[in-house]
């Protein structure tokens, strides 16, 4: 380890009913600050969500304490070394669903969700020819990267992948279909969206995108482009072999880029991807009317 990488970030999840969710979160928010890590977490009678930043000694404390809980003994972290906090505040919080969807069906991804593949399966299924890839994401995400020969999803939010489903993928509810998101969260719900409209052989990558990147095996082999997260990174390298390759393009050139800033213009805001030459030029803004704007007072 780096002596600089004196920080980790971690990304985890568990589906398991929480009495009482809403005190809890309150009192897990009051036990954050205390600790003084910073990040997001999501709290649902389903279960919790989070990822947050923090010292060596500060996420080691807090994968013990959270582990004591008998409701998240075993849970599982992943660990991403960092020289620095990748969040500023710290945020938990109550929501009704860790992962946003309304479906009109309850779903509970401990008794229905897709087949469980390890990063070497992944692998494997993502060279055969009769398997269809579907990226668990939202149009932003894939763009930035993606597996090969994976289908983009377009859609903006996950609640809109039932309706998205019905429309684009109804015909293939025989053949066999891979799914993968970031840390593996969305794919258990919607795998078991998938089954439950009639979809009968449904995987997933178990961990995401984050745990088959760090699979010594496979090395990240068939991801192309990097990975967004939901952080300050932004972005993260998937692929550790030569193959990688840029697959995102500039919003303003078109060239391949895989660097996505926030317009400059706090009015706006809108996330895109540029090139260096044009993050530039551009002075960061996304269009020519929100420098306007900016520059005129």
């Amino acid at each position: 380890m780096s002596e600089k990488n004196n920080f980790r970030i971690l990304l985890y999840y568990k589906f398991v009913a929480i009495p009482d969710a809403e005190q809890f979160a309150a009192e897990h928010l009051a036990y954050c600050k205390e600790l003084n890590v910073k990040g997001r977490i999501l709290i649902a009678d389903e279960g919790i969500n989070g990822t947050l930043s923090g010292t060596i000694e500060q996420t080691e404390q807090y994968m013990s304490d959270l582990r004591a809980n008998p409701l998240f003994s075993d849970i599982v972290f992943k660990i991403d070394e960092a020289d620095k906090h990748a969040f500023k505040k710290i945020f938990v919080r109550y929501k009704k669903e860790l992962v946003t969807l309304r479906y009109d069906k309850p779903l509970d991804p401990n008794t229905l969700s897709g087949t469980r593949l390890s990063p070497k399966e992944f692998h494997e299924y993502l060279q055969r020819e009769d398997v269809i890839v579907l990226d668990g994401r939202s149009d932003y995400e894939y763009d930035l990267g993606h597996f090969r020969n994976a289908i983009r999803p377009d859609l903006e939010t996950f609640k809109e992948f039932p309706e998205w489903l019905r429309e684009n993928l109804a015909e293939y509810k025989d053949k066999p279909i891979i799914t993968y998101c970031t840390g593996g969260i969305r794919c258990e719900k919607l795998t078991g969206v998938m089954l439950s409209e009639g979809f009968k052989d449904v995987y997933q990558l178990e961990g995401g995108i984050v745990t088959y990147g760090k699979d010594e095996e496979v090395q990240g082999k068939l991801f192309d482009g990097k990975c967004y997260v939901f952080d300050d990174r932004v972005s993260v390298t998937i692929n550790q072999t030569d193959e990688d390759i840029v697959v995102g393009k500039c919003y303003h050139c078109a060239q391949p880029a895989d660097t996505y800033i926030n317009c400059a213009d706090d009015s706006c805001h809108r996330q895109h991807i540029v090139c260096n030459d044009c993050e530039e030029t551009r002075n960061g803004f996304c269009s020519s009317e929100c420098e306007e704007h900016v520059t005129s007072f």
